[in-house]
C-alpha cells in the first residue's frame, strides 16, 4: 500500500487526450467499450464497514485496478486485480495482499441510440483466477466463470438506464469478505442504474445490485445500493465518487468509494507519425 500514491500520481502525470467514459463508481455495467487501439485504466479503493455477521472481520478496503484495451468489431480485453486490507477485532490478526485476478472480454453489438426501439447491447465473459491467498480470506480459492448481459436505453439526450443480468457458471462472487461465497453452485446476479449528465462535467446516477446464489445451503443473498457519480475534470480524466450501502452479509453495511478514469490515446498511432 505504500506503493499506491506514487502509482496514483504516475497515472495522473500520463493522462490521456481522449475523454473519459468510465461506468465507475456504479457496479451496473454499461455496453461502451474502449475504442480500438486505446488504454483505459481505472482505478477505484472503497471502503466498507461489514455486518456483524461477518465477525471478527470489521472493516475491509478494496484497491482495485483495471486495464482494458479496445479491439476492432467493438471488442475490449479487461485486465483487474484487488489489493485487499481486512480489519479484524482485536485479537485477530488482520490481512492485506492481492486478491484473485480476473481476465475478460466484451463485445458491444449494438449501439443505444434514443430514435431506435433496441437498446445498446453488450455481452462479457470473465474468468476469474484463485492468485489470493484463501488463509487470509483474500482469495476465494476457485476459478470463477461468469457470462452477463449488459443494456442500455437512452430515456433522453442527457439521461439513460442501464440494465445487467448475469450467471456464474462456477465459483463465486467473493472478494475479500464482501460477496456471495459458494463451494459449488451457481450465482445470478443483476444491476439496475439510472444516471443523469447535469452538465457537461457532472454526471450522477443511483444503482442497485444484487445476487442470488440457486442453494441456500452454498450462499447468501447479496442486495446493495448506490449513490454517486463522476466529474470530467479535463479531457482524459475523470473524478468519481460513491456511497453504498446493504443488506445481508455479502453485501458491505456501508460503504465509501472514489477513484478515477484515465484513456490513453493510440499509441501505435502517435509512433507512426514521427
Amino acid at each position: 500500500m505504500r506503493r499506491l500514491p506514487l502509482l496514483l500520481a504516475l497515472c495522473t502525470a500520463l493522462c490521456g487526450a481522449r475523454p473519459a467514459f468510465a461506468q465507475l463508481p456504479f457496479y451496473t455495467d454499461d455496453p461502451a467499450v474502449t475504442p480500438p487501439r486505446v488504454l483505459h485504466f481505472e482505478f477505484f479503493n472503497e471502503f466498507d464497514g461489514l455486518h456483524s455477521s461477518d465477525f471478527p472481520d470489521q472493516r475491509q478496503n478494496t484497491a482495485n485496478f483495471k486495464f482494458q484495451y479496445g479491439l476492432p468489431h467493438g471488442l475490449e480485453l479487461d485486465l483487474d486485480f484487488p489489493y485487499l486490507s481486512i480489519y479484524r477485532a482485536p485479537g485477530n490478526p488482520s490481512a492485506g495482499g492481492f486478491g484473485d485476478t480476473e481476465l475478460g472480454v466484451k463485445w458491444n453489438f449494438h449501439q443505444p441510440s434514443v430514435d431506435s426501439r433496441v437498446p445498446g447491447l453488450a455481452a462479457a465473459l470473465y474468468v476469474e483466477f484463485p492468485t489470493g491467498s484463501t488463509r487470509q480470506q483474500l482469495g476465494s480459492g476457485l476459478t470463477d466463470y461468469w457470462m452477463y448481459l449488459s443494456a442500455q436505453e437512452p430515456l433522453s439526450a442527457k439521461s439513460r438506464v442501464n440494465l445487467n443480468f448475469g450467471y456464474l457458471f462456477a465459483g463465486n462472487t467473493s472478494t475479500g469478505v464482501v460477496g456471495i461465497r459458494t463451494a459449488r453452485g451457481h450465482v445470478f446476479t443483476g444491476g439496475l442504474s439510472f444516471l443523469h449528465d447535469f452538465t457537461s462535467r457532472w454526471t450522477l446516477g443511483t444503482e442497485v445490485y444484487w445476487g442470488v446464489a440457486d442453494r441456500d445451503v452454498l450462499g447468501r443473498t447479496q442486495l446493495q445500493f448506490m449513490g454517486g457519480g463522476q466529474y470530467a475534470i479535463r479531457s482524459g480524466w475523470a473524478f468519481t465518487f460513491g456511497l453504498l450501502g446493504g443488506k445481508f452479509e455479502a453485501s458491505p453495511r456501508i460503504g465509501a468509494q472514489i477513484g478515477f478514469a484515465l484513456d490513453f490515446p493510440d499509441v501505435v498511432k502517435r509512433r507512426k507519425h514521427r
